[in-house]
């Protein structure tokens, strides 16, 4: 509905870098360029500073990134206000999802929904990913979110929202001094880990297996079972750990944890929905459409 160009500098602009954004929008990195170039043609304006592979909005990016926010909010709402005229909207819907999609992303997402739709009752079931598509199964929820990187064939996978797997440790860490390690480094470094089951373990061995490292092969200090209590433990110790970076928003922005940098190594994800194959339309596609169009990326 809206002009492709700006959908290319909004994804650019919450990525600051434009060949994550080009796979995202599954252009090539050439063609991210152009589509800024010509919104800069336009308008006569530089909307990226660039330094090497670092990217920074300009003033008039800053602006342009605002303006897109509320147009996109405006189509978001009209999307979802046209599509689902017809669905029902009361009854009682039934969630199961992931830790860390619980914790860090749902909770705006329900207040919201709650907001807009009064007369559907939601309850929430919290648990690993493992644990939410056994609860799917079994048919204790309607719908699950979860992080993880199998999939069953038993059920229906749709994407929800783009997530990043970063390492973090506390801002002081005298292990930390340069902010970026080496892939070789990386087993040297004491690391705290989800347990068995966890979406967040699963993703870091697939990102790990194609340079032959081994969970087996890290220092494991200690395998903790919710990531509240990993960052806690990281604000009280030299050790580091890989958290989603929805998980470790309000630590970056007061300063008390930091990313450290992995060249060669990028840990991205996607949250997913899960349903059963040939689920009837109703509260849970009611859910998923409302999710998805607040949580544009």
């Amino acid at each position: 509905m809206f002009d492709f160009r700006l959908k290319v500098f909004y994804t650019v602009a919450n990525r600051l870098n434009f060949t994550k954004a080009g796979a995202e929008l599954f252009i090539t990195q050439p063609a991210v360029s152009k589509h800024i170039r010509e919104i800069e043609q336009q308008y006569n304006v530089q909307l990226f500073d660039r330094n090497g592979s670092k990217v920074q909005l300009t003033s008039a990016g800053l602006i342009l990134y605002k303006h897109c926010q509320a147009l996109f909010a405006i189509y978001k709402e009209l999307d979802f206000e046209l599509h689902n005229l017809n669905l029902l909207q009361k009854g009682v819907l039934k969630i199961g999802a992931s830790t860390t999609i619980a914790q860090y992303v749902l909770p705006a997402v329900l207040a919201s929904f709650r907001e807009k739709f009064s007369d559907i009752e939601i309850s929430l079931f919290i648990h690993n990913s493992e644990k939410i598509e056994e609860a799917l199964q079994n048919q204790s929820i309607d719908l699950g979110i979860i992080e993880g990187q199998t999939r069953n064939h038993a059920l229906k996978y749709t994407t929800f929202l783009k997530d990043e797997i970063v390492l973090t440790t506390k801002i002081n860490n005298p292990l930390n001094k340069k902010g970026t390690i080496s892939l070789k480094e990386l087993a040297n470094i004491p690391l705290l880990l989800r347990e068995p089951g966890s979406g967040t373990l699963e993703v870091i061995m697939h990102a790990l297996k194609p340079f032959t490292i081994s969970i087996n092969q890290l220092k494991s200090e200690m395998q903790l079972g919710s990531t509240e209590s990993i960052k806690g433990y990281l604000q009280n110790s030299n050790c580091f750990a890989f958290l989603s970076v929805y998980s470790i928003l309000n630590e970056l922005h007061h300063n008390t944890l930091t990313i450290v940098d992995i060249p060669k190594l990028s840990i991205e994800r996607n949250f997913q929905f899960i349903q059963h194959h040939g689920a009837t339309v109703g509260l849970s596609e009611l859910f998923m459409t409302f999710a998805k169009s607040n949580n544009f990326k």
